[in-house]
């Protein structure tokens, strides 16, 4: 595992971001037949080179969302209500009708440690992030094509499927 350079990580985001939009855009319009498996086979070669705790990121910039049964669980894990939780960490996305963190970075992010505060009981969005072996992945491309600019695994995860798309277009 290599630990991420974000100030690079954000450079190589800038120059390869539309291109790798237009990768998925055309994955999802045309997948190939064993796009799933090749989504696996790219997502084992991933998490062999990331280091998640030298990044962040996601935690820094994003929000997840949080729904019921994670608002009870983490309530309850702080001694308070549902509404008190709500009313202290979160707010009420109208347009998307989601519960969101007021702020960021999230406050449950250890900014000295990269870690999660509360992480064997955080909300189910972050335990999936980023989402890269979703079944169906025709499902989620629209989850990749915005995770690209925040999360390197994500990014990662287009490099080897551009990759491994080329190397087995006679397989298709």
């Amino acid at each position: 595992m290599f630990p991420i350079n974000l100030r690079s990580f954000k450079q190589r985001v800038r120059h390869q971001k539309k291109r790798f939009r237009t990768f998925l855009t055309k994955l999802e319009n045309n997948p190939p037949r064993n796009l799933d498996k090749l989504a696996e086979i790219a997502d084992v070669e991933v998490w062999k080179e990331t280091d998640c705790l030298s990044c962040a990121n996601c935690c820094k910039t994003m929000s997840p969302t949080y729904n019921s049964k994670d608002i009870r669980r983490i309530s309850a894990h702080f001694n308070i209500s549902p509404k008190a939780f709500k009313e202290r960490w979160l707010l009420y996305d109208k347009k998307e009708k989601d519960w969101m963190n007021k702020t960021q970075p999230c406050q449950f992010l250890d900014l000295n440690t990269n870690m999660c505060k509360i992480y064997s009981i955080r909300p189910d969005d972050c335990a999936g992030f980023p989402h890269l072996t979703k079944k169906k992945m025709t499902d989620y491309m629209h989850v990749h094509k915005q995770n690209i600019a925040y999360c390197p695994a994500t990014f990662k995860m287009v490099e080897k499927m551009k990759a491994l798309i080329t190397t087995n277009k006679h397989l298709q």
